[in-house]
This record gives C-alpha cells, sequence and structure tokens, in this order.
C-alpha cells in the first residue's frame, strides 16, 4: 500500500511540473497575439475561417475533418440546474450554458487564436475613424421555426433589448462611454452600422452577445420588462424556443438533464458539405455535486469530466488502460475569491443589508488585510488542489495577458502580520476569541453554493484560519440560486467564497463586476443612481480607469491602466483572492474532432464533434 501511495504521489508531481512548465511566462507585446496553447497532448492547427456560398446562403465552414452524423454527448453540471433559458436574462453560469447553446452572436472568440471573427455576421468592416463598424449578416439564415435570421434581428435584440435595458442588463452597462451608448443603424436586410461616441478598444468583443429572434420577442418586449424577465423560464415547452445555435431544446427535467437536439437550420458545413452538428443530441446532466459527477464519469454516464486534486493524479495512472484521454487546459480562466459585504446603506424597508457592527469590521482595510494574511493559500493548493493550483491575489487569471506579474505573486500566509493589523484597529482577544473597541465579539456568516465541493472545502480551511485569530465563522453552504439571490437582490450576507469568470484576453468584460454600479458588484452592491452618487474613493478611482482603457487603442498603455486596476484592488481588498486550479479534461476517446484549448476547453466546437 505504502509503495502505492508513493507511486500516484510522484505520478502527480510529475503532472504538476509538466502542467507548471506549461503556463505563459511572457506577455505579448500586442493585443492580438495568439494564445500560446497549454494542452501537452494537442498538435492541431486548424484551417483558415472561410465562408462559402451556395445557393444563396453563406454558410460557416467547419475547419475539422468531416467525421459521422449519429450519437449523443453528455457532459454534466453540478447545483440544480438553470432558473431560466433566457439568454439575454441570465444571471448565472448554468442558465448561461443552457440558454447560449441555442443561440449564436454576431462575433465569437476563435478557441484557437484568442481573435474576433464573425458568426452570424459574415463581415466586419471597422473605418478608419475607429468608431464606425459596417456589420453584414451571413445570407439566407434561417431561425429553426424556417423564418428568415435578418438585420431587423440584430437592430432589435441590440436597440431594444441591450440598450433598453431589458433581462441582465450587464451588456448594456460595459457599453457605457461617458454616460453613452453606442448607436445601431439598419443599412438593409442584412447590413447594421454600430457607431460609438468615441474610439472604443472592447467594442468588438461586446458583440459576442447572442441575437434574439423579434418576430417572438418583440410582442414579449412591449409588454414590460417583468414580462421579458419571465419569458422562457425553466418550465417553458421545449417546441416553444425559436433558435439560431447548433442545438434546440428537446427536454428539460428539473434537477434531472437538460437535452438538446440538432438544429437542422444550422449554418455551419464540412469540408464534403455536409450540414453539422453532427451529434444527434447533446445532453447535460444535472449532477447535483462534483462527486456524484466524478461518479456518473466513472460509470459511463458521462462523456466528459473536469478533474481535481488527487483525482487528477488517479485517472492519469489508469489512463493507458482506459477508455478516456485527459488533457491539460492551463489555468482557470476565472478567478476564486473571498468576500465581504462592504455596504453601509439601508433597504427600501429602511433596514441595514448588513448589520452596523459588521459593517464597521468589514469596512475596516486592516481587518480586510488580516483576513488576506490569514489565509493559507499555499495549505489550499496542496491539500485541495493537490498541488495542480496555483495561489492567487489578482482579479486577472494567471493566463491573462493584462496579469501585473509586479502583485502576481503575492505573499505567503503570515497570523502574525494579522494580529498586528487587528491591533491597530483596536481589536483585542480575550479566551482566545476577537473582540473589537467597542466589546462586540467578531463572528459572522460565510455563505458558498452548496454541491461544488471544492468551495465546500475552501470553506472550511478559511473558517480554520480565521479561527487562529480568534474570529466566530459559521460556515452555511447553500444551495446555488439561493446564493445568487443573496448576491444580486436582496444583498443579505456577511461574506462568500465565489468565482468569476473571466477572460485572459480582455479585462473590460469585468466591468460589471468594477464599475460601482455594475451588475454583479456584489461586494458593494447599489440598486439606484442615487445610491451610486456615494461612492468609496476607489471605488471612484476604477470608474476612472475601466474608462480610461476602454478608450485607449496602444495595448502597452492599456496594459498599463489595467496593472494600476489591479494595484488597487490588491491593496484595498473588496475581493480577496484565493488560488487559480490547473485545468484538466477528461473526455471518452470513442469522439473524433476534439481538439481542446486553453481559451475554449474540450468541447468549445461541439458542432464539429462526432462518434467515431
Amino acid at each position: 500500500m505504502r509503495k502505492k501511495i508513493i507511486y500516484i504521489i510522484a505520478i502527480l508531481l510529475l503532472i504538476f511540473l509538466i502542467i507548471t512548465g506549461c503556463i505563459r511566462k511572457d506577455l505579448p507585446e500586442q493585443e492580438e497575439s495568439k494564445t500560446t496553447n497549454t494542452v501537452s497532448e494537442q498538435n492541431y492547427t486548424p484551417y483558415p475561417l472561410q465562408t462559402k456560398s451556395i445557393n444563396g446562403i453563406d454558410y460557416l465552414m467547419s475547419r475539422s475533418p468531416a467525421g459521422k452524423y449519429g450519437g449523443t454527448l453528455v457532459t454534466g453540471t453540478i447545483g440544480e440546474g438553470p432558473k431560466t433559458f433566457n439568454s439575454w436574462n441570465s444571471m448565472d453560469a448554468t442558465s448561461s450554458q443552457a440558454a447560449d447553446i441555442m443561440f449564436d452572436a454576431l462575433v465569437s472568440t476563435d478557441a484557437y487564436t484568442g481573435e474576433v471573427y464573425p458568426r452570424l455576421a459574415k463581415s466586419i468592416k471597422v473605418l478608419p475613424d475607429n468608431r464606425t463598424y459596417i456589420i453584414e449578416l451571413r445570407h439566407g439564415l434561417k431561425w429553426s421555426d424556417g423564418k428568415p435570421i435578418t438585420a431587423d434581428d440584430v437592430f432589435f435584440t441590440w436597440n431594444t433589448i441591450v440598450f433598453g435595458g431589458y433581462g441582465n442588463t450587464s451588456t448594456r452597462d460595459t457599453m457605457y462611454i461617458d454616460d453613452k451608448l453606442p448607436k445601431i443603424e439598419k443599412l438593409d436586410k442584412y447590413t447594421v452600422k454600430f457607431t460609438t461616441p468615441v474610439p472604443f478598444s472592447p467594442f468588438l468583443r461586446q458583440l459576442s452577445v447572442p441575437i434574439a429572434p423579434k418576430h417572438i420577442l418583440e410582442p414579449i418586449t412591449k409588454q414590460g420588462k417583468k414580462a421579458f424577465a419571465s419569458f422562457w423560464g425553466s418550465n417553458t415547452n421545449p417546441s416553444d424556443f425559436v433558435t439560431s445555435g447548433a442545438f434546440k431544446l428537446k427536454e428539460y427535467v428539473p434537477a434531472q438533464r437538460i437535452v438538446y437536439e440538432k438544429n437542422p437550420n444550422y449554418y455551419m458545413l464540412d469540408e464534403k458539405g455536409q450540414k453539422l452538428p453532427y451529434l444527434d443530441k447533446y445532453i447535460i446532466l444535472i449532477v447535483g455535486d462534483l462527486n456524484n459527477e466524478l461518479l456518473k464519469f466513472k460509470s459511463g454516464e458521462l462523456d466528459t469530466v473536469g478533474l481535481r486534486g488527487t483525482n487528477v493524479a488517479i485517472f492519469k495512472e489508469k489512463e493507458k488502460f482506459s477508455d478516456y484521454k485527459i488533457y491539460n487546459l492551463g489555468p482557470d480562466t476565472g478567478t476564486m475569491y473571498f468576500a465581504f459585504n462592504l455596504n453601509t446603506r439601508k433597504n427600501e424597508n429602511g433596514k441595514y443589508y448588513v448589520n452596523p457592527t459588521k459593517q464597521k469590521w468589514f469596512g475596516d482595510i486592516n481587518f480586510r488585510k488580516a483576513v488576506d494574511y490569514a489565509i493559507d493559500r499555499e495549505n489550499m493548493v496542496f491539500n485541495i488542489a493537490s498541488g495542480v493550483a496555483q495561489p492567487l491575489f489578482t482579479p486577472e487569471p494567471l493566463s491573462s495577458i493584462y496579469l501585473n506579474k509586479k502583485i502576481a505573486k503575492g505573499h505567503p500566509q503570515d497570523i502574525n502580520k494579522s494580529r498586528e493589523l487587528l491591533k491597530k484597529s483596536g481589536f483585542t482577544w480575550k479566551k482566545g476569541k476577537l473582540f473589537d473597541k467597542s466589546g462586540n465579539k467578531v463572528e459572522f456568516d460565510l455563505y458558498t453554493n452548496a454541491g461544488n465541493t471544492e468551495r465546500e472545502s475552501i470553506g472550511v480551511m478559511i473558517k480554520q484560519d480565521l479561527e487562529e485569530l480568534g474570529m466566530t465563522v459559521n460556515f452555511k453552504p447553500i444551495e446555488f440560486n439561493t446564493l445568487v439571490n443573496k448576491l444580486v437582490n436582496t444583498n443579505d450576507f456577511d461574506a462568500v467564497i465565489m468565482g468569476f469568470t473571466g477572460s485572459p484576453l480582455e479585462p473590460f468584460g469585468g466591468k460589471n463586476v468594477w464599475y460601482s454600479n455594475g451588475t454583479l458588484h456584489v461586494f458593494n452592491m447599489r440598486k439606484t443612481p442615487e445610491e451610486n452618487k456615494n461612492i468609496y474613493t476607489w471605488e471612484a478611482q476604477i470608474n476612472k480607469l475601466f474608462d480610461k482603457a476602454a478608450l485607449e487603442l496602444d495595448f502597452n498603455k492599456r496594459k498599463d491602466i489595467y496593472n494600476q486596476y489591479q494595484q488597487i484592488v490588491y491593496d484595498i481588498k473588496p475581493i480577496i483572492y484565493l488560488y487559480s486550479p490547473i485545468r484538466i479534461s477528461a473526455i471518452k476517446k470513442k469522439f473524433g474532432n476534439i481538439h481542446p484549448t486553453e481559451l475554449g476547453g474540450v468541447i468549445h466546437n461541439i458542432e464539429e464533434v462526432y462518434v467515431k
């Protein structure tokens, strides 16, 4: 048994060395440089993107070898399932995953190169003023109900839904430039023109919002925002969906599974002229928690799974004799964090969001820094991620081309430093328990989403770390949708462990987190314009930096601006970052056209995937 354990540890260390050796060490000198592929087993070079017109239809051509039709691919998701299938109203990753697969956008990010490329759009022309974008749609495309996809749908999506503030307003909020939104005009049946108030660096990437079917959603928007928010909810009949993506909903069984079937009107062709996708069905099983997800992969119910911690070594050891293949996808492109509720305001009922005594603790920078120094990230990396991760100290992922390297390494745990910081703010200890200068015992609730066993383990370790400082932490994992409601709607929480999705190519997508009135500014949520007038100085500084970065076209200058925002977050600690896992995925060998990338994951090209 001892030899077995030593062997597994040796494999684990070998994998870690390989993985960390693959992580990018240098930043590119220009924004559009190709992202290094950290998938060590992957040598695939895609064909250039091409359009082929046949009988008046502008097809997007597949870049993978031709496959064959039939079969099903099954993935899993933790939690209770999606809250909505309305892509424009989604507030959480599970709902977005479930909805977005059914709809395509004007543009997308190439998973191989990181460059923006036309999707529903056929061509994009940027005029010399760097403010005007002429976008021509692919001709002859159809919605799943047979209606044509035209410029009317694009104009409606952007002018009414996005700029009109329907559903989730995150995209609209990131589009404001000097309090002005871009303008959109319809030029003809297949062409629209966007005009920004000034040159706006992230604009093309922001156009990745799915296009909505005007003939279906316009009558709903006329009924008001409340009607729109409830439309296409999780209890919608699958036959009611009208979609443009490779798959459309066939069946949804709450808390069990989401079943999609291929869209016969999809606009991709392979090299033989065969319409994609190849798969008959794509299924997402709602598995509850990460452990159950792994069990379902082992039993053959799932075709792909993300591996974490000691599971990496165990699965790697068995890979040669198994029916799956393992891929290293590099550092996670999202960020995992711990945050206090810094809200000092009252809600509409006149009640404080956060108890005034706790407000004083959470709002004290020495208190937050003390917590930051008390957290043992190295221990988390070793015990939770089994070494297959790195400590994280910045709001940008470790793979970001905008990473501030000066602060990326952070600092080790230092309990003595934590105690010194607390003493500066008048905290004292009695029988090992921490009290503030008014004699109040330091005790608060810490939430995360139940079922995410990794975050639950992090919560246990943070509770233990902070107990060393005499703090009493009531750790409470709760159902994901309930937690999202606490963070985004009621603002009823003390502290939370969560994660944000992110991009290693463009920090501006995080404006809705960092801008003081952003819809995901969860650590200090504001509900009204009046509330946004009274903000912290450092919040105002970050607002200005994001505005400045959006107007700067030079990569190196933009990087300097984003370095400054990361420095403020590091110094002020409104969010305390924890660690960045290395993403390891396993997928069954029975599938063809599997071309994993650091940016896209294992099945980013699901339209091209087939069963061998």
